[in-house]
């Protein structure tokens, strides 16, 4: 367990980087983990790896006390920090997840593996083409592993329908449609497309296993935020196969279809 982080606590712990362990040596040990941002997903985190079996949840940071305080009720052998650096530092903690906006997912991704630290991610992986690339060789530089959580690649129903296409079950893929639509909840870093499309374009790209050729995308705002709250997302493969998605926070009921 680690030592000595405490909420508030404004002292960084002066702990060397970590070696990291890859998952095949550490079969027989929970590997650590320590959970960045306790928002909306950050406690869904702690919560499954605290199930998972080969896990186990040492401390969580965010900068807002309450929500620690949410997080330490329903598990009280947590330790909370407002100081991610905290958990960076600290030697007994080998894995890092960042349930961050989205604005500052490469800053603490690149703190975290510079540190030695495995960092699963949650979608998207960075704000741009550029700092997802540099993540990349940051991981592969300290020989750390690197995860963006694609949630859906990961059920039985998406497993099922990449079974299907691969058999060749169902035949020549012609198009591919996918809704993803409700009210809310409107993100202030990133538009619809930032925050729905990724779940729908990872199901894509798993069940075809083949990149497109051409994307289009045409969106739109109405809340008065900057940022596009509607929008259609068009993909085109070099065999002729479509794939369409809507994504929506306007949409007066949700539906993910």
């Amino acid at each position: 367990m680690p030592k000595a982080i405490a909420t508030g606590m404004s002292q960084l712990l002066d702990f060397p980087p970590a070696q990291p362990r890859l998952p095949q040596e550490s079969s027989q040990t929970p590997v650590s983990i320590g959970v960045i941002g306790c928002g909306y997903w950050g406690p869904k985190l702690v919560r499954n790896f605290s199930r998972a079996s080969g896990c186990e949840v040492v401390a969580v940071a965010d900068h807002n006390p309450e929500q620690l305080a949410r997080v330490g009720e329903d598990h009280p052998s947590v330790l909370g920090t407002t100081d991610y650096w905290a958990l960076l530092k600290d030697p007994d903690i080998e894995a890092i997840a960042v349930a961050t906006p989205v604005s500052t997912h490469f800053s603490i991704a690149r703190d975290a593996l510079n540190a030695g630290k495995h960092v699963l991610v949650e979608k998207p992986l960075a704000a741009s083409v550029r700092g997802a690339e540099a993540m990349v060789e940051l991981a592969e530089k300290n020989n750390c592993l690197l995860m963006v959580d694609h949630t859906y690649l990961f059920t039985s129903a998406v497993e099922k329908m990449r079974e299907l296409v691969v058999s060749g079950e169902l035949g020549e893929i012609l198009y591919f449609d996918s809704t993803r639509i409700n009210l809310g909840l409107f993100q202030h870093d990133v538009n619809v497309v930032w925050d729905l499309a990724p779940h729908d374009l990872s199901i894509l790209l798993h069940v075809l296993d083949k990149k497109p050729v051409a994307v289009s995308a045409l969106g739109a705002c109405h809340a008065g935020t900057g940022k596009e709250n509607l929008a259609y997302i068009t993909l085109t493969f070099d065999d002729n196969t479509l794939a369409h998605f809507h994504v929506n926070w306007l949409a007066p009921r949700k539906v993910r279809q």
